[in-house]
């Protein structure tokens, strides 16, 4: 472990962005936004939530991916519920979403659907520190990718 933290911007570019090429985010169909504006409104127009997304793998049809990178030190569980409402707020509601929420050194995937009322699903945790996990994450990224560009 380093000695000093590692940021939330040193974990995208350490960690993310190498994730991302190797699962060939960085090729057409793919398109990446980051710092992307997420606004939910409420169904009685009295709430509006806005933030900024850390990452998003998206096509012009879909939005594939929602990422959420914390810092080093944080759980997991602070980047959950704030990857999920930027989920809550993707354009087509129809098609579930998919997020990936990390630490650098740990994994999450989100899976949220929209019908009556959203339901979302957590996937294991993966850490950077077990044998092969870094390898199911990476095979979890290209499926998304191969689902969206099939």
């Amino acid at each position: 472990m380093s000695k000093y933290p590692l940021l939330e911007p040193i974990v995208k570019l350490v960690v993310l962005s190498p994730l991302l090429k190797l699962a060939g985010f960085y090729r057409p169909p793919f398109y990446l936004a980051g710092e992307k504006e997420v606004k939910i409104i409420s169904v009685d127009e009295e709430t509006v939530v806005k933030g900024r997304l850390d990452l998003l793998v998206f096509t012009p049809e879909f939005w594939i991916m929602v990422i959420e990178a914390k810092k080093a030190q944080y759980s997991l569980a602070a980047g959950i519920p704030q990857a999920l409402s930027y989920m809550l707020g993707k354009p087509d509601s129809e098609k579930p979403a998919f997020g990936f929420v990390t630490n650098g050194s740990e994994f999450k995937f989100l899976k949220l659907t929209k019908q009556d009322t959203p339901k979302y699903a957590e996937s294991a945790l993966f850490s950077f520190d077990r044998d092969r996990d870094l390898y199911i994450v990476l095979s979890v990224l290209k499926r998304l990718g191969q689902l969206v560009s099939q």
